[in-house]
């Protein structure tokens, strides 16, 4: 005998299966956001630090010349 009651709970229990899933997925984006602009930050900051760099290389090579 079949207990047709239980199948009542099959939309609830699907919703909330769709419900975990995005949220899920929300977090992994989250992640995934999180990490692209740690990577961007620290290129950034090297790339600043290149251009400091090439600036006072640059800065050196001038005042050589000066003298």
């Amino acid at each position: 005998m079949v207990n047709w009651k239980v199948l009542d709970n099959v939309p609830l229990l699907l919703y909330i299966l769709a419900l975990k899933t995005m949220v899920l997925c929300f977090a992994f984006a989250g992640v995934k956001i999180y990490q692209s602009r740690k990577v961007e930050r620290e290129l950034k900051k090297r790339e600043d630090e290149k251009r400091r760099l090439a600036q006072q290389t640059q800065e050196l090579i001038d005042n050589k010349k000066d003298d």
